[in-house]
């Protein structure tokens, strides 16, 4: 047995086999073969294993987005077939003697620059899906541990870093943990692992080898057991034991009211990230959903996400919420989600950069379409929309200008749409400040915490060197909170919190006294937030 320590992102006990993910190297070497026959089956193999993958992929889509939105796999799996893309790889391992991995990676991209070039925008597109569809083989040739969208077992993922384009496809079902060499405890990877409810350590050495052995996660401890001896298996199962007592007894809040021992009633929402996580916020029995994190529709996406793509992922949510509160953040793409189609450029400081809500309104095509989406999927539920990254009164008038307009259009057009609350992130310390003026322009303030402490403390959130300046619970903080409940409530603007720090339980009782109307957390922190609500004196 190998124990390994790392610092810990959520409390849990994970037990199960460890597969080592493994990023496809930028750059794909050149080397000559000896065996062309063998590198033939090899491409062969490759090929089908990445047929089967995307078959995979279809079925899983088809459940939960729908045949239409599915449908880019099937277009991936005729592309793979193409006699054509097919004859360009053979004819080179052939006739140059070839690695496989090299003749794949430059048919692809020579097919793909030849798609990019041409006139017709369908064609142009497909540049993108020609990319792909060869990373896919390349990434199989390369022998990566296993392809994270598509998991036969309940898995430990172990990774040096995983990006949110990586995590956005993956079979949650299947994950059991996280063990990442690099990140932070306020990354997005840490943050995905509180939305699922599953242990995760970070700063980890981590080794290759120990793909497909044996692994315990211990997330209290931060250790992570490679081959455990059966003494400590038994004892890890012991503790994975209590701990599903406890969530047992938690249960029994399910269906109680989130409402303070003085009677007073505070909104408790879930964050999520995609059409799946909705089951986790029905199952742990949240009041609404504060956060939709829309980028995600964005990063799981090779080409912008359409109008009817959008509108049937927002239509679903809203549906499947049955009239609980749907709140939409407009896509928040930029800083550490990046976007190859967006072709943002390479930025010194990209938290400060060009993202969120300052490429929609330098882009107002993306913008408009996105809203529409929106505004006809209201019709389905009750949305609100909320708009990330605002600094100024001027940036929320341009918006509803062009809400305005998306409107108008609409109507215009005789397709149908609803009205719709909307709200603003605060999560910037010029919003803050100006939350005395924001508070007349909108329906409603959401704190992202993550971004807003970020930016107060200048300290970089992805900067695993710095976790240990980053003070969450800083007074500068709670004084900007406090000033932004007061600001909006003197306004008729109800104020929430949708960051990291809207589940810190230790702040639960100081948020309710300062006034909060809303908290939206992960929805695994949903029962153990309304246990301390009803346990708690308002003083309001």
């Amino acid at each position: 047995m190998e124990t390994y320590s790392g610092k810990s992102i959520f409390q849990g006990i994970a037990i199960g086999r460890i597969l080592f993910y493994e990023k496809q190297q930028a750059e794909v070497k050149r080397h000559t073969i000896e065996d062309v026959k063998a590198e033939m089956e090899r491409y062969e193999k490759a090929k089908e294993t990445a047929i089967a993958q995307l078959r995979k992929l279809y079925e899983k889509a088809c459940k939960e987005v729908g045949e239409v939105n599915a449908a880019v796999f099937e277009v991936h799996e005729m592309m793979l077939e193409d006699e054509d893309y097919n004859d360009s790889i053979r004819n080179m391992i052939e006739q140059q003697q070839v690695n496989a991995e090299y003749a794949v990676a430059m048919t692809g991209d020579n097919f793909s620059n030849m798609f990019a070039e041409m006139e017709d925008e369908y064609f142009s597109a497909r540049a993108a899906d020609i990319k792909d569809i060869s990373d896919r083989v390349v990434s199989v040739l390369c022998g990566n541990g296993g392809d994270i969208n598509d998991l036969e077992e309940p898995i430990i993922l172990v990774a040096e870093d995983l990006a949110p384009s990586e995590t956005v496809q993956m079979d949650k079902e299947k994950l059991l943990a996280f063990v990442t060499e690099q990140g932070s405890t306020n990354s997005h990877t840490a943050i995905l692992a509180r939305t699922m409810n599953i242990p995760a350590l970070i700063g980890v050495k981590i080794q290759k080898e120990w793909n497909g052995k044996m692994a315990v996660v211990d997330g209290f401890t931060g250790i992570l057991y490679v081959e455990p001896t059966p003494a400590v298996l038994d004892e890890m199962q012991g503790k994975q034991k209590k701990l599903l007592e406890e969530r047992e007894l938690l249960l029994e809040l399910k269906g109680k009211e989130d409402i303070t021992k003085d009677g007073r009633k505070i909104k408790l929402y879930a964050n999520i990230g995609n059409v799946s996580d909705v089951a986790g916020v029905l199952k742990n029995d949240a009041a609404g959903i504060g956060l939709f994190r829309s980028e995600f529709l964005y990063l799981e996406k090779d080409h912008f996400p359409t109008e009817e793509e959008q509108f049937f992922a927002y239509k679903t949510v809203a549906e499947r919420m049955a009239g609980k509160k749907v709140i939409i953040r407009t896509l928040d793409i930029g800083a550490d989600k990046q976007v190859d189609y967006f072709h943002l450029e390479k930025e010194e400081n990209p938290a400060m950069g060009y993202r969120a809500i300052r490429i929609c309104l330098s882009q107002t095509d993306i913008f408009k379409t996105q809203l529409r989406a929106l505004l006809r999927a209201a019709k389905y539920g009750n949305i609100a929309i909320m708009y990330p990254m605002i600094i100024s009164v001027a940036e929320v008038k341009k918006i509803k200008e062009i809400v305005a307009e998306v409107k108008a259009e609409l109507e215009q057009e005789g397709v149908p749409y609803d009205e719709v609350e909307q709200g603003i992130m605060i999560e910037t310390p010029a919003a803050a400040v100006m939350s005395d003026e924001l508070a007349k322009e909108v329906d409603f303030f959401s704190i992202g915490t993550n971004d807003l402490t970020q930016y107060t403390l200048a300290i970089d959130r992805q900067n695993a060197k710095l976790d240990s300046f980053y003070d969450a619970h800083h007074p500068a903080i709670l004084r900007l909170i406090q000033t932004v409940i007061d600001n909006g409530h003197a306004h008729n603007c109800w104020v929430g919190i949708c960051g990291e720090l809207g589940a810190d339980t230790t702040l639960t009782e100081t948020f309710i006294k300062m006034g909060i109307d809303e908290l939206s957390v992960s929805p695994g922190f949903v029962l153990p937030i309304r246990k301390i609500i009803r346990q708690t004196e308002s003083g309001k």
